[in-house]
């Protein structure tokens, strides 16, 4: 996070936003599973196998689906360049998002969760460099190590605003999740139509920032 120029950090930011939004909307749908958080989905899983067959199911074929949108961003990535990966990957989850949106409107709500938990792993690819994620946008279990971290470094002679940085990445989730919890109450997954739009948004405005910003 901290090698990235703070435009960049916004950016990451606004996409933290999103995964939360698009998280939320998942798990008020599914009743307790997540479209982007696996850690969660991983205990889900666990548990079910001891508990619930169902259970394990929904949590593994999260998982799989999620996992092979992480594939496909970063296929998406390494066919667009580094002079495109940023925006390309990003259309793309705003192409899936829409298309949730699309299969919930006509009944295929099976598939629009399918759909959105691609959306959701393909995020992950785009802040990339050489095969490793360095900026995490659905998951904050790393973000408030560092964060942690940081803090610990401010309070023994370091910069005393490194982890300010974290702590707006997560909060970036949080908000984004309120959001998607509130719209969810009012129109259900239709929201996704607003996470799509977001999306496109933010992709117009990575163009912008150049392929290796930082």
């Amino acid at each position: 996070m901290l090698q990235y120029e703070r435009r960049v950090q916004a950016y990451a930011v606004g996409l933290a936003a999103l995964a939360g939004f698009v998280d939320a909307l998942g798990f008020l749908k599914l009743g307790g599973f997540f479209i982007s958080f696996m850690s969660g989905n991983s205990t889900r899983l666990a548990v079910g196998l001891a508990e619930n067959a169902r259970d394990a199911l929904i949590a593994g074929g999260l998982i799989a689906v999620f996992v092979a949108g992480v594939v496909l961003g970063s296929l998406t990535g390494h066919l667009a360049g580094p002079a495109g990966r940023r925006p390309v990957v990003l259309l793309m989850v705003s192409a899936l998002l829409a298309a949730g949106a699309a299969l919930d409107l006509y009944g295929h709500g099976i598939a629009a969760i399918a759909a959105i938990a691609l959306a959701m792993g393909a995020e992950n690819a785009i802040f990339e460099r050489d095969g490793e994620v360095t900026i995490g946008l659905t998951y904050m279990t790393g973000t408030l190590v560092k964060m942690g971290q940081r803090i610990t470094g401010a309070l023994t002679g370091g910069s005393r605003t490194a982890w300010i940085p974290y702590l707006m990445l997560w909060l970036g989730l949080v908000l984004g999740a309120a959001a998607g919890a509130t719209a969810y109450v009012h129109i259900g997954l239709a929201a996704l139509w607003f996470a799509a739009a977001g999306a496109f948004t933010l992709a117009l405005g990575l163009y912008s920032v150049g392929p290796r910003a930082g």
